[in-house]
């Protein structure tokens, strides 16, 4: 798997589940840019074999369709969809 780390304030273990031809993701992942944290994201689609499903696996245990953006913080906050509101909020911004 190919994690594509961006650096920034650390505000915890942020992980972006995304895909590459999605807007929401895009707007997603300028959003957090623009927060100024780091954070981690895949695009799932450019994954391919057993590591595809892996990451699909691994997005199920958060949001079980499956959709994207799907942003995890700390291993214990999910946010689905692009929603800045409740994306701070699980920063703790």
């Amino acid at each position: 798997m190919a994690w594509v780390k961006v650096e920034g304030k650390d505000q915890g273990d942020v992980m972006l589940y995304a895909l590459s031809t999605c807007g929401w993701c895009k707007k997603t992942r300028a959003f957090l840019e623009e927060l100024g944290v780091a954070y981690r994201y895949e695009y799932v689609d450019q994954e391919t074999g057993a590591d595809r499903e892996k990451m699909l696996d691994e997005v199920r245990k958060w949001n079980p369709q499956c959709s994207f953006p799907t942003v995890v913080v700390n291993g214990k906050d999910c946010v689905i969809g692009f929603r800045p509101d409740d994306i701070k909020a699980a920063l703790g911004l």
